[in-house]
């Protein structure tokens, strides 16, 4: 199963970028996985929020392909414990999926389209953290479950 992060706007804090990079490298030694990063709009200044929304809600569309199982993190998604996410996702690999795809909306979230597309969602917490903050959490906890599922002693009970 081949994992994407599928993100618009790419990080800036090189810190958040630090740990995305540590996480991601990890991440490697169990699966496929990458970011995608679709490009932040020029002049989103000069267009509405719901303007906003909709135009990247294209560049999402775009992004994916038919059989993509899409994932939102959205705060009105499903949550999980780290064992529960862990699990979700050895599920997701025994009914053979191709491609997994996570998507990190930009920062007024996602247009309708976008999740009338979606199969799932997935709230990582009930608190709101910044589009930045929200990968390097992301692709920790995906780490996080592949260390569940393999017994490897990064997580304690």
């Amino acid at each position: 199963m081949r994992i994407t992060l599928l993100v618009v706007g790419r990080t800036v804090d090189n810190n958040i970028i630090a740990g995305i990079n540590e996480y991601t490298k990890r991440v490697g030694r169990f699966t496929q996985f990458n970011i995608e990063v679709i490009p932040e709009l020029k002049n989103a200044r000069n267009i509405s929020e719901a303007q906003q929304k909709e135009q990247e809600g294209e560049l999402i569309l775009k992004a994916l392909g038919s059989g993509d199982h899409t994932v939102l993190l959205d705060e009105g998604g499903k949550e999980y414990t780290s064992t529960g996410f862990a699990g979700w996702i050895e599920h997701k690999q025994n009914i053979s999926t191709k491609r997994l795809v996570f998507v990190v909306g930009g920062p007024y979230g996602f247009a309708q389209k976008v999740y009338d597309r979606a199969d799932e969602k997935l709230s990582l917490s009930k608190m709101t953290f910044s589009h930045q903050m929200i990968r390097l959490l992301f692709v920790e906890q995906l780490y996080r479950a592949y260390t569940i599922l393999n017994n490897l002693p990064y997580h304690h009970q």
